[in-house]
């Protein structure tokens, strides 16, 4: 295949048909229930809709991957399996796999079907990424945020896998400790739920001077003046007191958001196969915006024209972008 395949969210049927409209290469989608890690309610998909979907989807030329990306817990992979059965039977064109007995699996009972491992496996040398590729015919990798394109480089020169990295949206990483917080406060775990800051446990309190709290499970996450906009209580992205600041800080990391519109050229050079744009909560508006802006970036890198990225400031988490490894170590 060419380089720089558009991968684009759909977090609903009306998202997806949105997505594949404005030019995306592929959409990723997952059911309404926990063997996806973006598990929310009003989210995803119910077999029906993915039937229709899909057959939507392929009428346009579009591929559909279906995410199996969180981990079952032990003595209930039957979901995930059902997931598979009927993902196959629909018609999807890959899955997004983290655990290594689904991908076993699936590998065994759909071997038709190709197989991407989810950025949620946190494989990011060539040891572990060709250990998948050999033993479950994966054929391509979603890598971890936290790697550099003389990384990434080094990476597709010894794995035989096609490469695909985020390029724009949350500057969340993959499976961390950090994603143990929301665990313990609400009981639902985002590796194995697939729900982070599950909506039943989250509260928005107004103050009489007009500020805003957010909290999750009755524990303050943040405090928003009158003028801000109030964001959604994740406890890694919260801000937090301390007797040794004067001021709330970030105590994990702070809302932003991944933008490497300008890198697109130096990661078609280094073997990137497919550019992932992050959002499968965000609105159709959202992904109508953001993949029309990518479509047009990435015609243009395909035809050796320079690429002109719109402004996303707009549509970014908190209003702030950032290139993420990028930034921080020296790559050229």
């Amino acid at each position: 295949m060419s380089l720089a395949e558009l991968i684009c969210p759909a977090g609903t049927p009306a998202a997806l048909r949105t997505a594949v409209d404005a030019g995306a290469d592929a959409v990723y989608c997952g059911f309404q229930d926990a063997t996806n890690a973006r598990n929310f309610p009003g989210l995803n998909f119910t077999p029906d809709e993915l039937a229709a979907s899909v057959a939507y989807a392929h009428d346009k030329g579009t591929k559909v991957l279906l995410a199996l990306n969180t981990y079952p817990p032990a003595g209930k992979v039957d979901l995930w399996r059902q997931a598979a059965d009927t993902g196959a039977l629909l018609g999807v064109d890959a899955f997004i796999v983290a655990d290594m007995g689904v991908a076993d699996y699936i590998a065994r009972t759909h071997p038709g079907v190709r197989l991407h491992l989810s950025v949620q496996a946190a494989a990011s040398s060539p040891e572990a990424i060709r250990y998948y590729c050999e033993n479950f015919a994966v054929k391509r990798v979603v890598l971890p945020r936290i790697l550099t394109i003389p990384e990434i480089r080094e990476i597709r020169k010894e794995i035989p896998c096609e490469i695909e990295t985020f390029i724009f949206g949350n500057h969340g990483l993959m499976v961390e400790g950090r994603c143990s917080l929301t665990n313990y406060l609400t009981g639902q775990s985002t590796n194995i739920d697939g729900v982070c800051s599950p909506a039943s446990d989250v509260e928005y309190k107004r103050h009489t001077d007009g500020s805003m709290s957010s909290q999750l499970a009755g524990f303050t996450i943040d405090c928003f003046g009158a003028d801000e906009k109030a964001g959604y209580p994740t406890i890694c992205k919260g801000r937090y007191t301390a007797p040794h600041r004067s001021e709330p800080y970030y105590a994990f990391e702070e809302p932003i958001s991944l933008n490497l519109s300008r890198l697109l050229p130096d990661l078609v050079e280094a073997g990137v196969h497919a550019f992932k744009i992050e959002g499968r909560q965000r609105s159709k508006s959202y992904v109508r915006g953001v993949v029309s802006a990518f479509r047009q970036a990435v015609d243009d890198i395909r035809a050796g024209r320079e690429a002109n990225i719109a402004d996303l400031v707009a549509l970014t988490e908190g209003q702030k972008q950032t290139q993420g490894a990028f930034e921080t170590k020296k790559w050229r």
